[in-house]
């Protein structure tokens, strides 16, 4: 076999053992939708370590919505993927072997190495994490980046005050649905949200303590919120825009603060959606502010120091819908983007060690 090669579903692989692990990669850029037929899974020997470096086993994979946008050739915040190398995302694994000071073999630490089997990286790279009371995957959803994607957006872009109502779009999703709760804790009087089913939506008002919450496929989304909100709308957490983010600024009340945190009903090819009422923003003396994460990871343990007390005592409730196996991790992001298996909560691909 070639150093590098397409490798075929239920080999088993135990990096320790073989010296060999599976990545997968993006063979082309998708001119429209992505498809499964844009990756590939590729193995190769892992290389040997050099001083400083680890050789991480990874557990755990984050997948997603922000990984489509990566996938075209044009400038954002974040570089393109390259072409026919391995993928890169969040994860969680376990030090196999190490070559730094301070890094342990059998140490849990998070990477942004994923999407991949395993990895060698520099011990910089890597961030011990301490799973005794939570699952190591608590730290790639409520405790990682989408968490703090959410706590940022409510407590520091839109400042969530006390009696507030507040409108989450795509609030079922890994960040929607942590905003949500923390705007409740937060003090908000009202909490509404939007979900693409109508499981979604019970699990929003029944799991999730939000006041109310509607399909956007079920009718307009000026009518529902006409009926969610009719005092009006403070905050606006946006992770959608397009139509719901229109409908949004028109129930706005004076001095309205929106968290611009994603443009989900843009993404993968879809036609963008004009907004025709933006200056509804002028007359109604409101704030819009579009943000990334990237900019914030300084406050990561500030936030994991509040949020990580709400999850330990019950009182944000979080979900996470796990596929098994590495091969799925293209399922998983199509998921996402186009709506076919229903994902509630982070999207995580589990990898377990196999002898």
């Amino acid at each position: 076999m070639s150093e590098s090669s397409i490798y075929g579903k239920g080999i088993p692989m135990t990096v320790t053992r073989r010296g060999r692990a599976r990545a997968w990669h993006l063979t082309r850029r998708p001119q429209a939708q992505a498809s499964a037929d844009d990756f590939a899974l590729v193995e190769a020997r892992i290389p040997e370590l050099g001083p400083g470096q680890v050789l991480v086993r990874n557990t755990h994979l984050s997948v997603d919505p922000y990984m489509r946008g990566r996938m075209d050739d044009r400038p954002s915040y974040i570089p393109p993927f390259p072409l026919n190398a391995p993928l890169e995302g969040g994860a969680v694994g376990v030090v196999v072997e190490s070559r730094a000071d301070g890094v342990k073999p059998g140490q849990v630490v998070e990477h942004f190495l994923g999407l991949r089997e395993a990895t060698v990286t520099d011990a910089a790279g890597v961030v011990p994490i301490d799973t005794g009371d939570l699952p190591a995957e608590t730290y790639l959803g409520v405790l990682g980046v989408t968490g703090l994607t959410a706590w940022l957006g409510i407590t520091q872009v839109a400042s969530v005050r006390s009696g507030d109502t507040v409108f989450v779009t795509g609030a079922a999703g890994a960040v929607g649905s942590i905003a949500g709760q923390i705007a409740r804790l937060r003090g908000a009087k009202r909490v509404i949200g939007s979900a693409g089913s109508s499981a979604k939506v019970r699990h929003l008002v029944d799991d999730l303590g939000f006041d109310t919450a509607f399909d956007y496929h079920d009718g307009a989304a000026g009518e529902h919120l006409a009926q969610a909100a009719p005092d009006g709308i403070d905050v606006v957490f946006d992770n959608v825009g397009g139509a719901q983010l229109e409908a949004a600024i028109d129930r706005l009340r004076v001095g309205a603060r929106l968290a611009l945190c994603g443009m989900a009903s843009q993404y993968d090819g879809r036609e963008p959606h004009g907004l025709p009422n933006l200056y509804q923003l002028v007359t109604k003396r409101a704030t819009a502010r579009g943000f990334l994460v990237t900019d914030h990871q300084d406050q990561m343990p500030a936030f994991r120091a509040e949020v990580g007390s709400w999850v330990r005592s019950g009182e944000i409730v979080h979900r996470q819908t796990v596929l098994d196996g590495i091969e799925r991790v293209p399922e998983a992001l199509l998921s996402l983007l186009h709506g076919g298996a229903p994902t509630i909560g982070k999207a995580v691909v589990r990898l377990e060690e196999q002898a």
